[in-house]
C-alpha cells in the first residue's frame, strides 16, 4: 500500500491558499474577496478552497494530477482496482453503476428495498428490474436478511439477467453473507453490484462487518459522508472486475455530475480517506467503550424503550431502539425536544448513528434522557399501526421501460385501489419505496401510508395524505 500519510488534493489546494493568488477566472466570489457580510466570517475557510480546474488543481473528469493521485490513495486503502470520488452522493454512483450493465428491456436483480436512487437508475436505463425479497428476522423485527438461495432461485427463473444489485448493509447496519451470494452470481458470469452507502468504514476491520468489497462485490458504491467524515455529497465508487469495462462506469460518470465539481467536496473525501488510513487500535478501544458506554445509558434510563442487541452482522455503529410504548415517531419527537436528532425513526424504532470517534458527554446524555422519559409519560396514545408492512412479494418484475410512454392523473386515495401507481410512495429517510411506481396499489399499502402519515412520518410526495397519481386505463 502507497504511503497514506498525506492528502494530495487537499494539500495542492492549502498551497494555493497560502500563495494568496489573484482570481482572474470563476467561482464568482474570487476566493470569498466577493461575498455578503452575512455569511462571510462562516464561509471564508471554505471559499479560500473553493476552486475550479486551473494549472495544478487536475480535473475530475480526466484526472492526471493531484485528483488522479488521491483517488489512487483511496484505491490502494479500500483495495479496489479504481476508485473514484463522487461529488453528487451515491446517488449518482447507483445510477452510474446501473447505466453501465444494462439497457433497454434488459433484466437487473434488485433486492426490493432499495433506494430510490437504484430504480430512478433502472427506469432511465429502460430495463426490466426482477425484484428478490429480503427474509424478515425476528431478531431485527425487519425484513432484512438476504440469501444466496433467493440470489439462485431469482437467476434460475431470470438467466439473461445482466447483474445482480443488493443493499449491504441496510438503512439500520444490518448485513447478510454476501461473500456466497458473490459466488452465485460470478457462477452466471455477471457482476454483482453493491450499494454500500453505509459500510464505508467497514474497511477499519473488526468488529465491522465484511466489506463488499472483500465479499467479492465487482462494483461498490459508498457514502463517505454517511459514517466516515466527509461533507455531505460526497461518495467513493470501487471497481475490482473484469464483468464491467472501466471506461463505461467514467463515461457515465462524466454525463451524471456536474462538470464544475466542488474542490472542497472532493478534498473533503480525500481527507476522508486519509482519516480511514491513520485510524488507530487506540482509536478502536476508545470508541468500542464510547459505543458500549452509549448503549448503556440508553438501556438503563427508561422502560419505554430497548437497546436492541448487536449480532455479527450488525454495525455497532448504528444503535437501535425498539419502543416498547407508542411509537417511534413519538420517541423521536421527545429526543428533538432535548435537542437529540436521531437518524430516523419508524413505527417501531429509532435509529441512532453515531460516529467513528467519541462525540458526547455521557453524562449530560443521562440527563437529557430523563428528560425525555418524562416526556413520553405525559405523551397522549395515539392509535397506530405497529408492526412492518405486509411481506413483500418473493420475486416480481416491472416493466419501467413502458413508464415515459404512458399518462397518469391524480385520485384521491379512496379510489386508488387496484390501479396501478405512477409514483413512488418514498418515506425520507430512508428513501425506500414503500410503493412502487408501476405497482398495483392495494387496500394494505393504503392503510399502511395512512398510518405512517398520521404518525409523522415524512414523504417526498407533495400531495400524498390526500392521494396519488396513477397511470390512466389501469
Amino acid at each position: 500500500m502507497k504511503n497514506q500519510q498525506y492528502a494530495p488534493l487537499y494539500e495542492a489546494l492549502m498551497r494555493r491558499k497560502q500563495q494568496s493568488p489573484v482570481s482572474f477566472h470563476v467561482p464568482g466570489h474570487k476566493d470569498g474577496h466577493v461575498f455578503p457580510r452575512k455569511g462571510a466570517d462562516t464561509f471564508r475557510s471554505v471559499l479560500e478552497l473553493d476552486a475550479t480546474e486551473i494549472t495544478g488543481l487536475d480535473d475530475l473528469h480526466s484526472p492526471e494530477g493531484v485528483i488522479q493521485e488521491a483517488q489512487n490513495l483511496a484505491r490502494d486503502f479500500f483495495g479496489s482496482e479504481r476508485s473514484y470520488f463522487l461529488i453528487n452522493g451515491s446517488t449518482v454512483g447507483n445510477l452510474a453503476m446501473v447505466l453501465a450493465v444494462c439497457g433497454r428491456g434488459d433484466t437487473i436483480i434488485v433486492q426490493r428495498n432499495c433506494h430510490k436512487s437504484v430504480l430512478n437508475g433502472i427506469e432511465l436505463a429502460g430495463a426490466k428490474p426482477v425484484f428478490v425479497a429480503p427474509q424478515f428476522e425476528k431478531e431485527t423485527n425487519r425484513y432484512s436478511r438476504i440469501e444466496a438461495d433467493t440470489i439462485v432461485e431469482a437467476l434460475r427463473q431470470y438467466p439473461e439477467a445482466k447483474g445482480v444489485l443488493l443493499t449491504y448493509p441496510d438503512y439500520f447496519g444490518r448485513t447478510y453473507p454476501l461473500d456466497e451470494i458473490a459466488e452465485v452470481v460470478h457462477d452466471q458470469g455477471i457482476p454483482l453490484l453493491v450499494d454500500e452507502a453505509h459500510g464505508v468504514h467497514f474497511h477499519l476491520g473488526k468488529p465491522f462487518p465484511m466489506p463488499a468489497l472483500e465479499a467479492g462485490a465487482d462494483i461498490v458504491v459508498q457514502s463517505a459522508h454517511k459514517m466516515a467524515p466527509s461533507m455531505t455529497m460526497t461518495s467513493f465508487l470501487h471497481m475490482k472486475t473484469s464483468l464491467v469495462e472501466e471506461t463505461t462506469i467514467s463515461h457515465y460518470l462524466q454525463m451524471l455530475q456536474s462538470s464544475s465539481p466542488s474542490y472542497p467536496l472532493m478534498a473533503s473525501l480525500d481527507l476522508a480517506r486519509y482519516y480511514l488510513s491513520q485510524w488507530t487500535e487506540e482509536d478502536r478501544d476508545q470508541l468500542l467503550s464510547f459505543i458500549e458506554d452509549v448503549r448503556s445509558t440508553f438501556q438503563r434510563a427508561s422502560s419505554k424503550w430497548t437497546v436492541m442487541p448487536l449480532s455479527q452482522w450488525d454495525d455497532p455503529l448504528k444503535v437501535i431502539l425498539e419502543v416498547n410504548e407508542g411509537t417511534g415517531f413519538d420517541l423521536a419527537e421527545a429526543l428533538e425536544a432535548e435537542n437529540m436528532n436521531p437518524e430516523l425513526a419508524t413505527s417501531d424504532h429509532v435509529l441512532l448513528t453515531i460516529g467513528l470517534a467519541p462525540s458526547l458527554d455521557v453524562r449530560m446524555l443521562e440527563e437529557l434522557l430523563r428528560e425525555v422519559d418524562c416526556q413520553l409519560k405525559n405523551k397522549p396514545k395515539r392509535a397506530t399501526m405497529r408492526g412492518e408492512q405486509r411481506p413483500f412479494p418473493k420475486v416480481h418484475t416491472l416493466a419501467m421501460e413502458d413508464f415515459n410512454q404512458k399518462q397518469s392523473e391524480w385520485v384521491a386515495w379512496e379510489k386508488a385501489t387496484g390501479r396501478v401507481a405512477a409514483e413512488p410512495v418514498i418515506p425520507y429517510p430512508p428513501g425506500i419505496a414503500l410503493l412502487m411506481k408501476g405497482e398495483w396499489i392495494s387496500r394494505d399499502h393504503i392503510d399502511w401510508i395512512d398510518s405512517l402519515a398520521g404518525q409523522g412520518a415524512r414523504f417526498q410526495n407533495r400531495k400524498i395524505k390526500e392521494g396519488i397519481r396513477v397511470f390512466k386505463g389501469e
